[in-house]
């Protein structure tokens, strides 16, 4: 993490640098030699291939700032970039990307010398910049913040210069690389991964386990040729590390199941059951579509999410929350968030105050489908669930029996979402934790109170002890903001370097996939 925000450090202190320094005439060392581009030749070159259109735009803004150099050509030939990005855009399927640069042979005509699809000096030039354009959009941006924020998407979105990216690639060979820095690391874990589950893919997936409609269950020491079926399964990928083709439920495949478990979010139990195998059972092609969509929302990220000193992540289908300070995983709690019906909504905030023992100023909805039935069937309801009337809203008293627990933590939006206690513990036993009214159950709220809190002399763990069981509403207000990002990401891969597959439990894989899986 150290070493990314570092280099990100470094991008845009080059990109500033790159670009005063092509505002400067004369010899530049990195656009090459030859006459300036001639200026009136752009608008052609567009009606000629009217599908790059939609780049006109930026391509002006990168040769205005390049005085109409030439970017792609030196004496020598194309520069060390031109080539790098010609190698890196014939493979966008490594990157999880469908699309292709809708003209392709042009590009090959300008890199193979048996192509006779050969373009003039002018057009060649255009093209790349063109290609670059596409490359930029495809693999560092990915689909617009329109679309996304339809969608629900609602993180800040990653900012990319063209133009700045371009100058700061082509001027240092060793940045060629450019997904390195523009892309953070979760990216690159995913895409790893959908190289060894398109291999899996290209040997025959794996078969379905046949499941037997009479038996309920599999526990150890059970003999069944599904056990069998099971432990090939997990052997393909990677669960277990041999396949004896037993079919005895033995201890090596009790660790097994009980690690593809974990990674499939299930609670880890030596009992295997019919939904874990229907589970098994999702097609290696489902699990690539999962992987490519989950790389998709990894390019809307903007990577100063992850430099703060301190921020804490949610991500929904994981029903996880988890507190960063220093890069590192200080805190990691189980959480429970919105129904389908009352869906968390994919943000970020500034958490900027914590209360104990809080008041629950109960939402109108709330007050109107549950409150006023209950006070009709039940004169005393307020009083039975500690609730009282103030200024013609409901609100519950502080206490144990409190529905936001003894304490909540606010990053104040108009979303009305927060992080609060909970005394429904056994909640966080369930696998399905979509279950809220949208703000987020911390099962581990006393602990994130301390964590946050750890370094503030005048918050002691006796003193937050003492306010949250007080029964009085008291307020602490952070010296820092704490950055609060609340996403939705179906397959992660963790600290361990395991991949992990979440229920998409608001079914919003597939509207994306949609958009994703279909060529140019």
């Amino acid at each position: 993490m150290k070493k990314f925000s570092l280099h990100l450090t470094i991008l845009v202190i080059l990109i500033s640098l790159a670009s005063q320094s092509c505002k400067q005439k004369g010899d530049r060392g990195i656009a090459g030699i030859g006459d300036p581009i001639d200026s009136t030749l752009i608008a052609p070159f567009f009606e000629e291939y009217p599908v790059l259109k939609k780049y006109e735009r930026d391509l002006l803004a990168i040769y205005r700032n390049y005085e109409y150099s030439p970017i792609w050509f030196d004496e020598k030939g194309i520069i060390e970039y031109g080539n790098s990005l010609y190698s890196k855009s014939k493979d966008l399927e490594e990157q999880g990307i469908s699309a292709i640069f809708p003209y392709q042979a042009k590009i090959d005509g300008i890199f193979l010398e048996e192509s006779k699809n050969k373009l003039k000096n002018t057009d060649a030039e255009l093209m790349l910049t063109s290609l670059y354009l596409f490359y930029v959009d495809k693999v560092y941006k990915g689909i617009d913040s329109k679309t996304t924020t339809t969608i629900g998407w609602f993180l800040p979105r990653k900012k990319v210069s063209y133009t700045g990216l371009l100058d700061l690639l082509i001027s240092d060979p060793k940045l060629q690389n450019g997904d390195s820095l523009v892309l953070f690391s979760q990216y690159h874990k995913l895409r790893d991964v959908l190289k060894q589950y398109r291999n899996i893919e290209q040997k025959g997936g794996w078969s379905p386990i046949a499941l037997n409609p009479d038996i309920k269950s599999y526990k150890p020491n059970d003999t069944s040729d599904a056990i069998r079926q099971i432990r090939e399964r997990l052997f393909i990928t990677g669960d277990i590390s041999q396949n004896n083709n037993s079919n005895y439920y033995d201890t090596d495949l009790e660790v097994a199941v009980k690690r593809y478990q974990v990674r499939n979010g299930f609670k880890p139990a030596a009992v295997i059951t019919p939904e874990h195998i229907k589970d098994m059972n999702i097609p290696v092609n489902d699990r690539i579509k999962a992987l490519v969509v989950n790389m998709e929302r990894c390019r809307w990220i903007s990577p100063e999410i992850y430099n703060a000193k301190e921020y804490i992540f949610a991500n929904i289908p994981s029903f996880e929350m988890k507190f960063f300070r220093d890069g590192k995983v200080e805190l990691d709690s189980q959480v429970v968030v919105g129904d389908s019906s009352t869906k968390t909504v994919i943000f970020s905030g500034k958490m900027s105050y914590i209360v104990f023992s809080p008041y629950w100023n109960l939402p109108k909805s709330i007050i109107e489908k549950e409150v006023k039935p209950g006070m009709e069937k039940n004169k005393n309801y307020l009083e039975s669930h500690d609730m009282e009337w103030n200024n013609g809203n409901v609100r519950q008293k502080p206490g144990k029996n409190n529905s936001l627990g003894l304490v909540k933590f606010m990053f104040p939006n108009s979303n009305d979402i927060y992080f609060h206690d909970t005394p429904a513990k056994s909640k966080f036993r369930k696998e399905n934790r979509a279950i809220s009214h949208g703000c987020i159950r911390v099962e581990k709220a006393r602990d994130l109170a301390l964590t946050i809190l750890k370094d503030d002399e005048t918050w002691t763990p006796e003193k937050i002890d003492a306010a949250m069981k007080a029964g009085k509403e008291s307020i602490c207000t952070l010296k820092n903001k704490i950055p609060v990002h609340i996403g939705y990401f179906t397959a992660w891969v963790d600290e361990q370097g395991e991949i992990n597959f979440y229920k998409d439990v608001y079914e919003r894989d597939e509207r994306l996939a949609a958009l994703l899986f279909y060529k140019e």
